[in-house]
């Protein structure tokens, strides 16, 4: 697993100095617009959306500065959703990757633009690379979508729907959920690159991409009960404390784990009927499913 760590930590390297060639260009009037930006964009975390971009580029033999620009637009896209679902009005979380929230070290109004422009940026960038090319176009029209009312919003507003609902809530109504909040904006990294690629195996690689997203939302439940705030950088017990649609609270803490095991597998099903070098892809399944944060 050494060897796994090492390849997502380059993934990881080369991602955050384009990312931090952006932000160095961030100039802003008022200045706490660009600074409350670079607060959360530069935050942390796993980038794990960036990184899988990249994993998927090299099965695909796609140059990486083909698909950065999307990366960094998907990341972007990523933290405008975070900073707008810490908010008071949403999951109301006063803590993000071991720090304040965005809304509590700019307030709530400061935090509400720097999610809008955030937003805003990644679509000038994906119409930056609009001239490249009919699948560069295509590209960017996906991620957009996968962003938008049909995609990551649509989840959202089922997301708050369900919460606290005194009815009985359905396994489709909790797949639309995962597809949707966190599924879309975990496809779309693993899409991109192959359509770049002149869309090759690619009902192999959008199965894949959808069923990670599948395990990475059921994981990120789980470890809501599991977890503790040291290691996940913000608060535990909330999805339970809200009564929160989740794969716990419908299957139970145990089957919702043999369920995450079920989902892994399918992920690695599919890997193996593929083209090229997915070993990487392989060992990002096992680290998704067993992930402490």
């Amino acid at each position: 697993m050494n060897d796994f760590h090492l390849c997502y930590q380059n993934y990881l390297d080369e991602f955050e100095k384009y990312l931090n060639q952006y932000v160095e260009k961030l100039k802003t009037k008022p200045e706490i617009l660009g600074e409350s930006m670079a607060y959360s964009l530069l935050g942390g975390g796993k980038r794990i959306r960036p990184v899988i971009m990249l994993a998927c580029a090299d099965v695909l033999s796609i140059p990486h500065e083909d698909v950065l620009p999307f990366a960094l637009a998907l990341e972007m896209i990523h933290t405008y959703s975070l900073i707008h679902d810490d908010l008071p009005a949403m999951d109301n979380d006063d803590f993000r990757r071991g720090k304040p929230s965005c809304h509590k070290a700019f307030g709530e109004a400061n935090a509400i633009l720097a999610g809008d422009a955030l937003l805003n940026e990644a679509y000038s960038i994906c119409f930056s690379q609009c001239a490249k090319g009919e699948q560069y176009v295509a590209a960017g029209k996906l991620l957009n979508e996968y962003a938008g009312a049909f995609g990551m919003i649509a989840g959202q507003s089922a997301d708050i729907l369900f919460t606290n609902q005194k009815n009985d809530v359905s396994e489709e109504e909790l797949r639309f959920v995962y597809e949707h909040k966190t599924g879309k904006l975990l496809l779309a990294p693993v899409v991109i690159p192959n359509i770049l690629a002149a869309n090759r195996n690619y009902l192999s690689f959008e199965y894949f991409g959808k069923q990670l997203g599948l395990l990475f939302q059921m994981t990120d439940d789980i470890l809501d009960v599991t977890g503790n705030f040291e290691e996940l950088g913000k608060s535990i017990g909330k999805d339970e404390n809200v009564n929160k649609l989740t794969c716990v609270r419908l299957y139970g803490l145990q089957n919702a784990k043999i369920r995450a095991d079920l989902c892994a597998q399918e992920c690695h099903a599919v890997l193996e009927g593929m083209d090229g070098d997915t070993e990487f892809l392989h060992q990002l399944v096992d680290f998704v499913l067993v992930r402490t944060k």
